[in-house]
């Protein structure tokens, strides 16, 4: 009880309050800059505009955080530096860890922002709008979102009970709803079907995807940053900027889509793309397997492979990237390597590219699939492996593997010592690792590489694994 009340007096005398975010965000009674004051934001002509560009600046500082260290934690990436998160590349999920930290506190912040368009300045500006209103909704939805996808327990209010993954995504889909009824958006259908997906609510879920697809076949909702004022990319800086460091290593499977992001100009960092059409597509025809309907689920893969190989791709100069992780020659950094997973028969040719000039990459999404793979599935768990693949695949860097590998993160500790409704038995506080995930954890980035014979055997498959537990309830939600 003792560290306790030390640990609280602490906190506080550093000013770090996740669970009275709000009262940071909107009270202004402390204010001495007439600049800075309420009177200053609330009932001025245009003002919900400008608050929603703030929203819009938080969501670019939240999706900074998420990205990063969900990236790391998967098998996506291996951080080979200690500049980014040192815990999770062995899903070493603790809830010391600042990261959970940030991330609960910039959930929090998306939310109470939101909340603070819609009560307090929307009603108070004249200009306002109903797609005004209904953005301040998606928001709020959004921060419902990724509180349900990437933490099994978490508050959604000040102080208040954590609640379980389920009920934050039912009230993400509540908002989302709410800003459908506003404004007829198909990002609003494609949030509403990827939190139906989350939730293993399949029919709602194809619906919604489908509506997104009338909407707009190419639909693309991008988080945006300023690379002169802030947020930048921190993921771009992670995989580009920092040149030499090399920080964050694909796995070699995946060299060949590393890096999704790379340097614009001196005014905008390239973007993230939070919602796009590829997802809909992926929804469906996992929906169509889970139907053992094989033949729809190809014509749906194929379409979206149409899709994928018609997004934009970059041509930049990566040869300062060595894939040295420290060690010349520890990782394969040419084309002439082939790869394939352990117990696999056939190595892939195509998957690791050239960097000794200038490289090609895809700056929304990509893929090693094609047609005549897609054609050769015989059986529906075949299919889903591969589905699993793609979606590896067209998320790489956007954060997204960890959800699909059934790992949540836990509540800090800042909110344990200070929410009155958390104690040490609260099961937020305990990491969620499905056990076939837990048993390999400290291997997932593994592979043997042999130069000699330019070939890259990687230990796990694991869109296989998932598929061999697709029984589970932590993953694959529509088995």
């Amino acid at each position: 009880m003792m560290k306790k009340r030390i640990h609280i007096i602490f906190v506080i005398f550093l000013g770090i309050n996740l669970s009275s975010c709000e009262k940071e965000l909107v009270d202004f009674t402390e204010v001495t800059n007439p600049e800075l004051s309420e009177s200053s934001i609330i009932g001025q002509p245009n003002s919900a505009q400008s608050w929603l560009y703030g929203v819009e600046r938080q969501m670019a500082e939240l999706s900074n955080e998420y990205v990063t260290i969900s990236e790391i934690a998967s098998d996506n990436y291996e951080n080979t530096q200690t500049f980014y998160n040192q815990l999770l590349d062995n899903l070493n999920i603790d809830f010391q860890d600042a990261d959970m930290s940030q991330l609960h506190f910039d959930i929090a912040k998306l939310r109470e922002m939101a909340l603070f368009g819609l009560n307090r300045v929307a009603p108070n500006d004249i200009n306002s709008s109903n797609n005004t209103l209904a953005e301040f909704n998606f928001y709020k939805g959004i921060s419902h979102l990724l509180a349900g996808e990437y933490f099994s327990f978490l508050p959604a209010e000040a102080n208040g009970v954590p609640l379980s993954s389920e009920e934050n995504l039912n009230l993400a889909i509540e908002s989302f709803n709410t800003a459908l009824s506003l404004s007829n958006s198909a990002s609003y259908h494609m949030a509403i079907a990827r939190a139906n997906y989350s939730l293993g609510n399949k029919a709602e879920a194809v619906t919604a995807a489908q509506d997104a697809l009338n909407l707009d076949a190419t639909l693309l909702m991008e988080v945006a940053y300023d690379q002169s004022n802030g947020p930048s990319n921190t993921m771009e800086a992670a995989l580009y900027g920092r040149g030499t460091f090399d920080d964050l290593q694909p796995l070699p499977s995946l060299d060949f889509l590393d890096p999704k992001y790379s340097f614009l100009s001196n005014d905008i960092d390239q973007p993230l793309y939070f919602l796009k059409a590829e997802e809909a597509h992926l929804i469906i025809a996992e929906a169509q397997l889970s139907d053992n309907d094989l033949p729809a689920a190809q014509t749906t893969l194929k379409n979206l492979l149409t899709l994928i190989n018609s997004r934009d791709t970059r041509t930049i100069d990566d040869t300062v990237e060595g894939r040295d992780q420290d060690h010349p020659g520890s990782r394969p950094d040419n084309s002439s390597i082939v790869v394939k997973y352990e117990g696999d028969i056939d190595f892939k040719t195509g998957l690791v590219i050239d960097r000794s000039t200038t490289v090609t990459v895809p700056v929304v999404s990509g893929t090693s699939v094609t047609d005549v793979d897609i054609d050769a599935l015989a059986s529906i768990d075949e299919a889903l492996e591969l589905l699993f693949l793609v979606r590896q695949e067209v998320f790489i860097a956007e954060g997204r593997r960890v959800i699909d590998l059934g790992i949540k993160y836990v509540i800090h500790e800042t909110e344990l010592l200070l929410n009155p409704n958390i104690d040490e038995n609260n099961p937020g506080l305990t990491r969620v690792i499905p056990p076939f995930i837990d048993s390999i954890k400290a291997e997932l980035d593994d592979f043997t590489y042999d130069a000699g014979t330019g070939t890259v055997i990687i230990k796990h498959n694991l869109n296989k694994i998932l598929v061999q537990n697709k029984t589970s309830n932590l993953v694959l939600p529509f088995n």
